[in-house]
């Protein structure tokens, strides 16, 4: 295929491409549509070159307008990049030596979940050496709003994700506390984890870390789950210091 003329006369080849990069990774993070101005702004980019690589993306499918304002959110061709690279991508291989370490480290159950669209899904396990024990569904798809591994991935999700969560909350539970539950989010983003005793399985336990991809973006989470007997609350940032430290390994992994 042709380079793209319409950038050649601005910049060169290879910061051509590192612009186009830059401005394709903006709307993975990017919290809805985004036009001319907030990016130009955001990449510290002039509108000209911007817009000309809009019209670039769009054409070939990688962006598509949201409305008569000039706007783009990602087109189909992103999306359906997206889908082939969770293909390619086998977290399970990549992360299986350190959840095998991790449950042999704190002789619970540990597990993967990978965020999927609006929802977590259970990927692995290595299940606890001990007779009483926690297993999980592999395959299993659960919402984002409960749960610590749920909420070790949304802490980290565009603010979309926290108030569809919100939503559904108030809708299922009559005493939602709304402020608590916010106030819950922001500490898994201060502390790099989140816990749950009695959340979704009564006598169940679980602390739970997020893993990331190497611009930031939350892909999963890993946990450590048991009875909550052998969760002592007076232990659980030793316990947790176990976990995050396995989700960060597990993100510099994914980073090579």
């Amino acid at each position: 295929m042709a380079p793209n003329s319409d950038l050649q006369p601005t910049v060169g080849g290879t910061e051509a491409a590192d612009r186009v990069a830059d401005v394709l990774l903006l709307f993975s993070r990017a919290d809805g549509a985004l036009g001319v101005s907030e990016i130009a702004r955001t990449l510290k980019l002039s509108k000209a070159v911007v817009h000309r690589i809009l019209q670039s993306l769009g054409s070939r499918g990688l962006l598509s307008t949201v409305d008569a304002s000039g706007s783009y959110v990602l087109g189909p061709a992103a999306i359906g990049m997206g889908n082939k690279a969770w293909g390619q991508l086998d977290f399970r291989t990549i992360a299986a030596p350190v959840l095998r370490q991790l449950r042999d480290d704190t002789r619970e159950t540990t597990t993967l979940s990978v965020l999927m669209n609006h929802s977590r899904l259970y990927v692995d396990q290595f299940e606890s050496p001990q007779e009483i024990k926690m297993v999980v569904d592999i395959g299993a798809r659960h919402p984002l709003h409960s749960g610590a591994s749920s909420r070790a991935m949304i802490a980290f999700l565009p603010p979309s994700y926290v108030e569809e969560a919100v939503s559904a909350l108030k809708q299922s539970k009559p005493d939602f506390n709304e402020a608590e539950y916010r106030q819950l989010l922001e500490s898994v983003r201060r502390d790099g984890y989140a816990t749950s005793f009695n959340e979704r399985n009564i006598g169940a336990a679980s602390i739970a870390a997020p893993f990331f991809d190497k611009t930031g973006n939350v892909l999963g989470a890993i946990s450590s789950c048991g009875p909550i007997f052998r969760f002592s609350t007076a232990d659980t940032a030793g316990h947790a210091a176990k976990v995050t430290a396995a989700a960060r390994e597990i993100t510099r992994l994914l980073a090579r």
